[in-house]
């Protein structure tokens, strides 16, 4: 893809967006993206690239073209309702003895 053409050209791989857990039970984090042609080769794609040092316990590829997201233009209606739920906050709990990565 050229910089002053943002057109998909006929013989570019789908993007994919890579997720990666450093640590079992912490959550994934979007490490970056890829373009390969299925996601077998975009899974070896993003470990070759994304867990080079071995710290990487799983990785998740999602093709971008299947993630919805909010619009930024949007925040105020999409997020302000959220704000007068303050028991949503999580200083209103108390975490079990014991309990990690909570």
């Amino acid at each position: 893809m050229s910089p002053e053409n943002n057109t998909k050209t006929s013989t570019e791989f789908p993007l994919w967006e890579v997720f990666v857990q450093e640590e079992l039970g912490e959550p994934h984090i979007h490490a970056g993206s890829l373009h390969a042609p299925d996601s077998k080769l975009a899974l070896l794609n993003a470990r070759d690239v994304y867990s080079r040092r071995g710290a990487v316990k799983s990785i998740w590829v999602v093709p971008s073209e299947t993630i919805t997201a909010s619009c930024p233009e949007d925040v105020s209606a999409f997020f302000d309702p959220a704000n007068d739920k303050i028991f949503r906050y999580p200083q209103f709990y108390k975490s079990p003895n014991g309990v990690k990565n909570l």
